[in-house]
């Protein structure tokens, strides 16, 4: 992976990670079209941490909502509790995931599928008080998007208005658990990566390029929020769903044609 492999993966980052296509799937998509290798392990290193990077425009952008009373941090820990125990459980597997076009593909659809009936189920208008209940079912929700093409802002947001939430209220929460989630998540892979060969990991070239994606990550994300929030509040998840159901559709027709999704 070179520079301008890492600046492509990283506004593809950018631009999905609020929004419910999966972020994670794009960018195993966006390896297999730049011919990648996605076994590479600072590969998938780079893939999560630059995640982080996108997370960080959300403490830019409500900064003021993290200088709330400590009620706020716990909700967090409570939904995040979850995700550090199945995550840490299923690291092995999760990487085995992030290799596979054909999985990101049957997600895409399925989740596609899904998000055409979700403003039908859920026509809550009012917000409601967010529980340790509410939070740890999201929290249990999140789980599902450790499979590329489920997408964790989907997965969460549909999880919170399941708990009554507002379609706003649920993202806006989606958006504040990305930040733990996504900061755990990205110290996991780069301790795991250091322990096992810091040398690949750490040299300066790498390390310029974690920086790299990590910035371009931040900037574009800054821009995809606002227009994720107005898109949602204006036409809700529909649009998304069919654009799901176009990819994924057209990366199972390539792969029944004989195209190799292999990455």
């Amino acid at each position: 992976m070179d520079f301008i492999d890492a600046v492509i993966i990283a506004i593809i980052e950018g631009i999905t990670e609020f929004l419910p296509i999966s972020s994670t799937g794009h960018m195993v998509i966006t390896q297999w079209l730049l011919g990648l290798d996605a076994t590479d392990p600072f590969l998938k290193a780079f893939t999560v941490n630059i995640q982080f990077g996108a997370i960080l425009s959300v403490v830019v952008l409500y900064w003021r909502r993290f200088l709330q009373s400590i009620w706020f941090y716990v909700m967090l820990l409570v939904a995040f509790i979850p995700t550090a125990f199945f995550g840490y459980l299923l690291n092995d597997a999760i990487d085995n995931l992030l290799e596979s076009v054909h999985v990101v593909a049957v997600a895409l659809l399925i989740g596609g599928i899904i998000l055409l009936f979700v403003d039908k189920w859920f026509t809550q208008e009012k917000e409601v008080e967010i529980t340790y209940g509410k939070a740890f079912f999201v929290g249990l929700i999140q789980c599902i998007s450790m499979i590329p093409g489920v997408s964790r802002s989907a997965a969460t947001i549909i999880g919170g208005m399941s708990q009554g939430m507002t379609r706003k209220q649920a993202a806006e929460f989606s958006f504040f658990l990305a930040v733990p989630t996504m900061f755990a998540a990205s110290a996991y892979k780069l301790l795991k990566g250091y322990k096992e060969n810091p040398l690949v990991f750490f040299d300066s070239d790498r390390v310029q390029l974690l920086i790299l994606g990590n910035l371009v990550a931040f900037f574009v994300a800054m821009l995809a929020i606002r227009f994720f929030i107005n898109v949602l509040n204006r036409y809700g998840f529909r649009a998304f769903g069919w654009y799901r159901i176009a990819v994924g559709a057209l990366l199972l027709i390539l792969w029944l044609s004989g195209v190799s999704l292999e990455v």
